[in-house]
């Protein structure tokens, strides 16, 4: 029997929530009243222990500086990775970042200098690309290599781009936003490889690494690479697995000495970024300590919400084709078999069927045809928006 009831639908309007009171953002065709199935946050209550662990720091009645530098703190941390992955970090090359993307811009900054070149894979998350660039750096494009039913790694193109002179970092996303890929060890183990061989830094985003699909297990690369651990930088983050986004608190695993004391000077003394806030601190805590079963039980939902897509789309949408994601709670949807470009394919989404999903082409070139569909909601969420979309199609 279930403990928690991962099918209550909770009303997010009216809380300031990007999601659902800032629908327009998703896209300018985009309603105000259209679903919403964009924005990567879960629309999912907490864990209990979460809840009552910020009662209780409400309680104390005292807001003030705080700061997750403490045994507590770093202990949770410690323990979930060793438990869940068998990932052993050495709490005191853990780092404070209000975000991923901040950690990856700042690390972008510190790594390289303008004019210098950083490798991704689109399709991928956007912010990549945009951090790069935004930063006066140049993109290197490994795209991923589709077939048509899910997504491989080009290494004969890596390593050819990874001889680049000006390229100085490898920015890998793990598991893979949006195509869903959770790399096997021998793929890791060939970029590390190749990065190695051309001195490369890497950093790994592995926010989603708790959220994995059945039958599949998240590696980290820089357990798979201890071997040049002191060039591979691991972010991670309690956000997408404990639906913790608003509380703004990262881990960023940076075991090289030298770039632990660029970092701080880069975080303190040039950013002037402090310190997490009590509520980011002990929700963070009791989601670790306290909250495994919650994460358990929620990925399995989230696999009967995959499963239904997938039979839903075979059954009525067979045009429609799920790559099938071995981690995240993002449904990558091809769409290309009927020949929609760009605008008509948003036209369909925004206008005629009036659900809101990341497009594609966000992504890059590569995920033209494609839309992104965040399943971390109920499944009656789900339904809603499978059936907006046939009766569209059919119209």
């Amino acid at each position: 029997m279930n403990k928690y009831n991962f099918d209550k639908v909770v009303n997010r309007e009216n809380t300031g929530c990007v999601k659902w009171d800032f629908r327009t953002r998703c896209n300018e065709k985009a309603s105000k009243d259209g679903l919403p199935l964009w924005i990567a946050d879960m629309d999912f209550e907490c864990a209990q222990p979460i809840i009552e662990a910020l009662h209780k720091r409400i309680d104390h009645k005292v807001f003030g500086y705080s700061s997750n530098d403490t045994k507590e703190y770093k202990e949770s941390v410690y323990n979930w990775y060793k438990k869940r992955l068998d990932f052993e970090i050495d709490k005191e090359n853990i780092f404070y970042s209000p975000g991923v993307v901040p950690a990856i811009a700042a690390l972008i900054n510190i790594l390289t200098d303008e004019g210098d070149k950083v490798i991704i894979q689109k399709p991928v998350y956007h912010p990549f690309e945009a951090k790069v660039e935004n930063n006066n750096r140049e993109v290197i494009n490994n795209s991923l290599k589709y077939d048509g039913k899910s997504y491989k790694i080009d290494f004969e193109d890596l390593q050819e781009k990874a001889k680049d002179s000006k390229a100085k970092i490898m920015l890998l996303c793990s598991p893979h936003n949006p195509v869903g890929r959770v790399w096997k060890k021998e793929e890791l183990r060939k970029v590390i490889d190749i990065c190695k061989s051309n001195n490369l830094w890497i950093i790994s985003d592995e926010i989603h690494c708790d959220l994995i699909r059945n039958g599949y297990k998240h590696i980290p690369t820089q357990k798979v690479g201890y071997d040049y651990k002191d060039k591979i930088i691991t972010c991670t983050a309690p956000s997408k697995t404990f639906n913790l986004a608003g509380m703004h608190l990262s881990n960023i695993i940076i075991n090289n000495k030298e770039l632990q004391k660029k970092w701080e000077f880069e975080i303190k003394e040039k950013l002037d970024i402090g310190t997490p806030s009590p509520f980011a601190i002990v929700s963070t805590i009791a989601g670790y300590n306290e909250c495994e079963d919650w994460i358990d039980e929620l990925n399995k939902y989230l696999d009967n919400n995959m499963e239904f897509i997938d039979k839903y789309l075979k059954e009525n949408l067979p045009k429609v084709k799920l790559v099938k994601p071995e981690g995240t709670y993002l449904a990558w949807l091809d769409f290309n078999e009927y020949g929609f470009n760009e605008i008509e394919l948003e036209d369909l989404m925004f206008k005629k069927a009036n659900v809101l999903f990341n497009q594609g082409d966000g992504f890059g070139k590569e995920g033209r045809g494609f839309v992104r569909v965040n399943t971390a909601c109920p499944l009656s969420t789900i339904k809603e928006a499978m059936q907006r979309i046939k009766d569209a199609l059919e119209i």
